[in-house]
Order: structure tokens, then sequence, then C-alpha cells
């Protein structure tokens, strides 16, 4: 499942509607996910932050919030 999360976030960086900064934090996001060294659950935690403060950005087109959103709602279903 963490691999659909990747391929969603990939979407949205390689979006060039979308601001640099936002593509930014999605690119950490993905490193996140695929950084095998931490626990499931800190990688998790740590994404679910990282795309919490990017959807609070004014400059995220409402789309592209839309999919974060459906990301996190992926991510919190995972954690359980």
């Amino acid at each position: 499942m963490l691999e659909k999360v990747v391929q969603l976030l990939e979407q949205i960086v390689n979006d060039r509607t979308v601001p640099r900064n936002i593509r930014k934090g999605c690119e950490e996001c993905i490193n996140l996910l695929k950084n095998e060294n931490e626990a499931k659950d800190i990688r998790i935690n740590s994404v679910i932050s990282i795309l919490d403060e990017v959807t609070n950005d004014p400059n995220i087109p409402m789309y592209t919030r839309t999919q974060i959103w459906n990301i996190v709602s992926i991510l919190e279903s995972l954690q359980e």
C-alpha cells in the first residue's frame, strides 16, 4: 500500500502547475517512505506531519490539496 502512496506523491511532484515548495515537500515524503531503516509507523507519522504542513500553504491548488488529503487518509488507515 505504501507503493501506491509513493505513486500518488510522484504524480504531484511531476505536476508542474504545483508550486515548487509543495513538490519539494512531496519529494521529502517519498524519500521518507522509501527509507527502510526507520520503523513503518515513524515514517507514516512523519509523512502525515509534512503533508499537513503542505496543505496549509495558501498557494496550493485545490485539486492538489484534495489529492494530499486522500493520501493522508490512506496513510492513517495504514497506521491502525
